[in-house]
């Protein structure tokens, strides 16, 4: 699997003339060599894949990174860069822009001397954007254990109860349950707060006659899932049907229609044109969706902005919602991988409104 990756990264390098690449991002390291130690650089040329680590990890670091050369790094790194780069007279190093700081840069620069440094954006991300199988099998996982979480928490939703203790019994579950951690900080909002779209759990006592949105995901074998449902303790008003009908009716018919050659924006417009009919436009301030994988948010995005172009094997979810503050909101979200024909969702938990006594 690394040395595929490892392929299509050079050819990638090849096409922007990049003799060398420095990776720095802790989850492209992961992503490449599948070395899940906190600290460590990837160096990659044409022929030679190299990973840069301090003593902690000389035992760890040769067992997870299969196919890499495994070096101890000098106390300042830049100087082992330097050997490995004079050895195989390479002048050009491409590093992560958006990883490697102002300060780090000019550091690069001393060090180098003689060396052309050169910014490049997102090609690694790129790589991750399309997920192969093994990855796919370990987030539909992650999408199972984030169903079967929800199922046990609605039985914790009850008057009296904090959000705080609940996104404490989410986290408690997921990990019981394999996962290293939840995804995200878990997202309780109940009442008013539930117009919040990302109201982190408070001391808030749940009431009665209220929506309780729950946001969350499980953090499993170094992938996410992200599932957010919207229940009603209590006896729902007439508004709260309401709104939950439409956000359910604008996530439904994305999912019908998303699919392989669309882009984000077109994906976001399916969804947003429901809303905004019936009158909710102003309260649907988000994307309809972000890219999921190793991290919470990734590429591609479902949103005004989003002009990647959707292809078999991304994941992203798709999560319409309507906040109105003073009442209350309604999320639904579902994670989905992009296939040849349309899509398949990976969380399977239910959408009709659950109504809880």
């Amino acid at each position: 699997m690394q040395q595929k990756r490892l392929h299509r990264l050079r050819q990638l390098m090849e096409k922007q003339g990049i003799e060398a690449l420095l990776i720095t991002n802790a989850t492209n390291r992961m992503y490449m060599t599948g070395f899940t130690g906190s600290a460590g650089y990837v160096l990659v040329t044409t022929d030679r894949a190299v990973l840069l680590i301090d003593f902690r990890y000389m035992t760890q670091a040769p067992q997870q990174a299969v196919g890499y050369e495994v070096i101890e790094h000098a106390p300042n790194l830049m100087n082992t860069i330097a050997d490995v780069m004079g050895a195989a007279r390479l002048t050009k190093l491409g590093f992560e822009q958006h990883d490697v700081t102002y300060g780090s840069y000019v550091s690069y620069g001393q060090a180098l001397n003689g060396i052309e440094l050169v910014g490049t954006d997102g090609l690694i991300e790129r790589l991750r954007m399309v997920k192969d199988e093994q990855e796919l099998a370990v987030m539909q996982e992650a999408a199972e254990l984030a169903d079967r979480t929800f199922t046990h928490i609605v039985d914790f939703l009850q008057p009296g109860v904090t959000e705080q203790e609940i996104a404490l019994e989410i986290e408690l579950y997921v990990r019981r349950h394999g996962a290293a951690s939840t995804s995200f900080e878990t997202i309780v909002a109940s009442g008013e707060r539930s117009a919040l779209p990302h109201g982190k759990a408070s001391s808030r006592l749940l009431g009665t006659n209220e929506f309780v949105k729950l946001d969350f995901g499980a953090y499993y074998q170094g992938y996410c899932s992200d599932l957010t449902r919207t229940v009603v303790l209590g006896k729902p008003t007439d508004q709260h049907r309401r709104i939950y009908d439409i956000v359910l009716e604008a996530q439904l018919e994305a999912l019908s229609r998303i699919k392989p050659g669309m882009t984000g924006r077109e994906a976001d417009a399916v969804a947003r044109e429901i809303i905004t009919r019936h009158g909710y436009g102003e309260h649907f301030g988000h994307g309809l969706g972000h890219g999921l994988g190793m991290e919470i948010h990734e590429a591609p995005r479902l949103s005004k902005l989003g002009d990647i172009v959707l292809e078999p094997g991304m994941t992203v979810t798709v999560e319409p919602g309507i906040y109105v503050p003073g009442f209350g909101g309604v999320r639904i979200e579902d994670d989905i991988v992009i296939t040849d024909t349309g899509n398949r969702r990976l969380t399977q938990s239910s959408k009709d409104l659950i109504v809880i006594p």
